[in-house]
């Protein structure tokens, strides 16, 4: 009996060493995807702009909840990483259109799936 145990006991222990595997974080590229595109309003936005041309105040407007500061934060991060493309008309008051860049478009498939996740814990 004390050999099976001993058996079974490095078994365990082989596996838990297995699972210990060390992963460079800063390399795991659904952190770098989520440092993009994640957090709580980025998706909201990317969701708003997907259709087409959206100006500022309508997406302050769709996006219940979002300060003026945090909407222009997230869209100044999406616009650095070449998600958005921003569009200034030179007129009083300003005129700022948004639209997804090539790069934001490869994007949308993640949200759609990221979506339908989405549905199934909220039906849960």
């Amino acid at each position: 009996m004390k050999n099976k145990t001993n058996e079974e006991n490095k078994a365990k222990d082989a596996s838990v060493k297995k699972k210990k595997e060390v992963v460079d974080v800063d390399f795991c590229p659904v952190r770098v995807a989520m440092e993009i595109m994640g957090g709580r309003w980025k998706p909201v936005i990317l969701y708003l702009i997907h259709s087409g041309t959206i100006r500022f105040g309508q997406i302050h407007n769709e996006a219940k909840g979002i300060s003026k500061q945090m909407l222009t934060k997230e869209l100044r991060s999406l616009e650095k990483n070449n998600i958005i493309n921003r569009k200034v008309y030179p007129v009083v008051p300003p005129h700022v259109e948004y639209t997804l860049t090539e790069k934001g478009k490869e994007v949308l498939p993640a949200l759609n799936e990221l979506s339908k996740l989405g549905e199934l814990f909220r039906k849960r």
